[in-house]
Order: structure tokens, then C-alpha cells, then sequence
């Protein structure tokens, strides 16, 4: 019988623009504090240039983050659980895995895997929180994750 394909969770679509929108603010801030220092040495700026300031590292982040979102995300399967970002990728065995919980980090919710060596990792997806992260689909997807882990791990659910 063939492995079945790996079931991939992404963040949504609001989670990486809101993603993307607080990196361009966080860049709009310190290219703003940037200019303000400039304008007090230099010639003021056209007005034209502080909307501009504003705007463009807002749009410019929206955007990567919509497209860094595809690239980052859990994948499970019959080896195990791979984690997947732009700078980082993770896996961890099936028969590494101790226990799986949805935990508070922050203002969000968070899916840890406790490995056998007493280490714990986050998964880069699903997770859940406040207004743009907000995933309303969070514990049916929890509920696949501790699904999959009990079906691996055990051997199947009783029953089956």
C-alpha cells in the first residue's frame, strides 16, 4: 500500500498578510525616524515624501508576507512532522514525539510537540490569536494534528 500524501497546514491568508502588514509598519517606523533625523540636519523633504514613507514599506511587506505564507507551514506524514519557514526546516519522527498541546505563547495559541529528549517546538502552523491572527479553523486542525500523531505514534485509534 502507498504512503498517503502529507497533509500541509499554511498560515491563512489573513495570517500572513497581518504578518507582512506589521513588518512593513515596524520598516515604516524606523524609515520614518530615519528621514525625521535627516529633515532636522538637511533640507525638509517634499511633502510628497513622508505619505510615501508610510505607504510604500506597508504595501512592500503585505506582499512578501503573502508570499513568504506559502512557503512556511507544518507538513505531516508517514515519517513524521516536518516543519517548513524561509530560514529554518525542521523533522522530527513520528517515534520521537511524547505529546502534542495547543498552548498560550504570547497573545496566541500554539501547537508544541514535546520530543523524547525533553525539547519542545512550535509549529510554525496552525496557530491562533487576536484581529489579522485570527484562524477560525484552528481546532479542527488540531484535532487532524493529534489525529495523525495517535495514528503514528500507536498505531491506529482503537477501533480501526
Amino acid at each position: 500500500m502507498e504512503d498517503a500524501s502529507p497533509a500541509t497546514f499554511r498560515p491563512t491568508w489573513q495570517q500572513a498578510l497581518g504578518r507582512g502588514l506589521y513588518v512593513g509598519a515596524l520598516s515604516a517606523v524606523v524609515g520614518i525616524t530615519f528621514a525625521l533625523f535627516i529633515a532636522l540636519f538637511r533640507a525638509e523633504p517634499p511633502a510628497w515624501f513622508w505619505p510615501l514613507m508610510v505607504v510604500l514599506p506597508c504595501s512592500a511587506g503585505a506582499i512578501v508576507g503573502l508570499l513568504v505564507g506559502r512557503f512556511t507551514g507544518t507538513e505531516l506524514g508517514a515519517g513524521g512532522i516536518r516543519t517548513r519557514s524561509v530560514f529554518d526546516r525542521g523533522t522530527a519522527p513520528w517515534s520521537r514525539v511524547v505529546d502534542m498541546r495547543a498552548e498560550r505563547r504570547g497573545g496566541r495559541t500554539v501547537v508544541s510537540v514535546y520530543l523524547d529528549s525533553g525539547a519542545s517546538v512550535q509549529l510554525n502552523a496552525p496557530y491562533s490569536g487576536g484581529l489579522f491572527a485570527a484562524d477560525p479553523r484552528f481546532e479542527v486542525k488540531m484535532f487532524a494534528l493529534s489525529h495523525m500523531w495517535r495514528s503514528n505514534r500507536f498505531g491506529g485509534l482503537p477501533g480501526c
